[in-house]
């Protein structure tokens, strides 16, 4: 059973997370921005749909993408080159946010409700939560966000409206983090679409022991201008 948070910031040990479902350690507690940077820093991540209890979640294995190691393929750069996308960073969070949030035909519903816009929101505010949009013609058409902590990149979820948007917007945040040094982004789960571009598993325990490193190196703050 998992444990029942209480008003601290204080997470049980994640190796007594969940096996089935996988990667499930606590419930309750709140949203604050101490609590998520907390979370974060032990490799722990809130998923829960609305009207549901919080439920926090350090899966294993992990799914991690190293940033040099993100795939390219032919197809995919000659799009990044012809289509005329433009890439903008931290200049539209919550319609990301909510773009990501939007139904979509494989689910009914979502888990990005208004109470996670306003937390993540609050993340954004304090220089920790980061949006990469991919724009064409002046509309937003795809694009993801996540949460920075030193060295160390949280991916949340990604969207598009038009083939290969978030793709794009991936390549790029991957090939800026490789710049910046930043070891990893966090995937989270495994997926075949993350495989393909690269991403693979880690034991928990490595993915944990990578992560207490990273989290402690220099924090760039945002809102983040690319370099690249």
């Amino acid at each position: 059973m998992s444990k029942r948070l209480q008003n601290t910031t204080f997470f049980p040990p994640v190796e007594t997370a969940l096996t089935e479902p996988n990667g499930l350690l606590a419930m309750g507690g709140d949203l604050s921005l101490p609590r998520l940077l907390d979370a974060y820093c032990h490799g722990i991540f809130p998923w829960f749909n609305p009207g549901e209890p919080i439920y926090w979640w350090s899966p294993d294995p992990r799914m991690v993408l190293v940033p040099g190691d993100i795939r390219v393929t032919r197809s995919l750069a000659k799009r990044m080159r012809n289509a005329g996308f433009e890439l903008r960073v931290d200049t539209a969070f919550v319609d990301v946010m909510r773009a990501c949030g939007a139904p979509r035909e494989e689910a009914g519903g979502t888990w990005i409700s208004e109470a996670m816009v306003a937390a993540y929101s609050r993340l954004f505010d304090a220089g920790y939560a980061h949006s990469v949009e991919t724009w064409h013609d002046g509309q937003l058409v795809g694009g993801l966000y996540g949460v920075a902590i030193g060295r160390m990149f949280y991916g949340e979820s990604m969207f598009s409206r038009e083939p290969d948007a978030s793709k794009i917007a991936l390549v790029q945040l991957a090939r800026q983090l490789q710049q910046w040094e930043f070891g990893m982004i966090d995937c989270q789960m495994e997926t075949a679409h993350l495989s393909s571009m690269g991403a693979r598993t880690l034991p928990r325990a490595a993915f944990v022991a990578q992560l207490a490193e990273l989290v402690n190196l220099p924090h760039r703050p945002g809102p983040w201008t690319f370099e690249i």
